[in-house]
């Protein structure tokens, strides 16, 4: 199933329950990580620098990836910027197909 990294920036309303967020990743990960578009979360860091938080998931596609990013993004708690990511296997395929 394809990857997607998601980087993540608290709002100002998300940074309001931040005590919270540790809980909430502990019980989002022990149940699996699902996630609205068919994918789930295997993995979650919270970071220094530009971000707050990274996260790795892995969706059917680029729309179900989609529906999860603004799924999430609707409660407004962060923004975030979504980027697929891609195997060693997936580039050997890019790249044979470079003339």
């Amino acid at each position: 199933m394809p990857t997607y990294i998601a980087l993540v920036k608290f709002t100002d309303q998300g940074i309001k329950d931040v005590k919270g967020i540790t809980e909430r990743i502990r019980e989002l990960m022990a149940s699996g990580g699902q996630q609205p578009g068919g994918g789930r979360i295997t993995g979650f860091w919270w970071t220094q620098g530009s971000y707050d938080a990274v996260l790795v998931g892995e969706w059917p596609d680029a729309e179900s990836a989609s529906v999860a990013a603004l799924s999430s993004g609707i409660r407004g708690n962060f923004r975030g910027e979504t980027l697929r990511g891609f195997t060693v296997e997936e580039m050997q395929q890019i790249v044979q197909k470079v003339p």
